[in-house]
């Protein structure tokens, strides 16, 4: 058995829902369910219960689950343990949002100063995955913006970032000091694809179902805003074009900037990593 394959068979089994664990994986559904159903047959049985709401797993799924996760820990073990007896030691960092963040910059001057051997890798992701692969074992730490699910994660807040509504800047209320979000209701918002993490669907679509188009990207959101009026949340202080504006929101709680990884994880560096950017951030 692959130990992709098996990644993708915990995501299956943890969201018991192919479209949502597709979503997790920043994969389509289509070669998720053909992988499942080429572990079905080397397995040689059902892992999943399919209904047309989600799946369950069969006894022989649960067994399979408990023994993918030891796999997958003893894999990472292993990589750990290699790595540092070839003196290679190896950091993999899913970064989500505006990379000019001078947090962001200052963090990664820091982490170098304090770990100047180690390969640091970035992976970035899209708003569709606020743990930037974390749960899907592509990355070691994520720095990203909450709220979302934290379950089996050790999560620490940053910084806290007021946010605002995008408007062009032809737009009626884009002159205005600061907006309710009720002031929005009878407007058409952008919103992130089925099976996004529901936390972090609610809070920038603040939090009330939302009619608009779908988007994944930053460039997307503000795309949207541009060519069809859509509203949508940022947080106040990045720069936009001059086509658009922001408006502060007087009744959304701030968006946290954090740093996440697994709970448990006992790899020295991302310790040291959270401890490093929770003091990047404080300046």
């Amino acid at each position: 058995m692959e130990l992709r394959t098996l990644r993708y068979f915990v995501a299956v089994a943890e969201e018991l829902h192919f479209g949502r664990a597709a979503t997790r994986l920043h994969m389509s559904q289509p070669p998720l369910s053909r992988a499942i159903k080429r572990l079905e047959a080397e397995v040689g049985a059902l892992l999943f219960a399919r209904s047309p709401t989600g799946v369950t797993l069969t006894p022989v799924g649960s067994v399979l689950l408990d023994e993918a996760r030891a796999l997958l820990d003893h894999a990472e073990r292993v990589r750990v343990r290699v790595g540092a007896a070839a003196g290679v030691a190896t950091v993999t960092i899913g970064i989500l949002g505006d990379g000019t963040d001078p947090g962001a910059a200052r963090l990664a001057a820091a982490f170098r100063r304090s770990r100047p051997g180690v390969d640091i890798r970035i992976r970035e992701t899209d708003l569709t995955d606020p743990t930037c692969g974390l749960r899907a074992g592509l990355v070691d730490v994520a720095l990203t913006r909450a709220p979302f699910d934290e379950t089996a994660l050790t999560v620490r807040t940053l910084r806290a970032d007021p946010v605002g509504v995008v408007l062009r800047a032809d737009d009626p209320l884009a002159g205005r000091d600061g907006l309710r979000s009720a002031e929005l209701d009878d407007r058409r918002w952008f919103r992130f694809p089925q099976g996004t993490d529901p936390r972090w669907q609610s809070y920038w679509h603040g939090g009330r179902p939302r009619e608009g188009p779908v988007v994944r990207t930053v460039q997307e959101c503000l795309q949207a805003v541009l060519w069809n009026g859509t509203v949508g949340l940022a947080p106040l202080g990045h720069n936009l074009p001059a086509e658009l504006a922001v408006v502060p929101l007087t009744d959304i709680p701030p968006s946290r900037v954090v740093a996440a990884w697994n709970e448990g994880d006992t790899n020295p560096l991302i310790r040291s990593f959270g401890e490093i950017a929770t003091a990047a951030y404080r300046r």
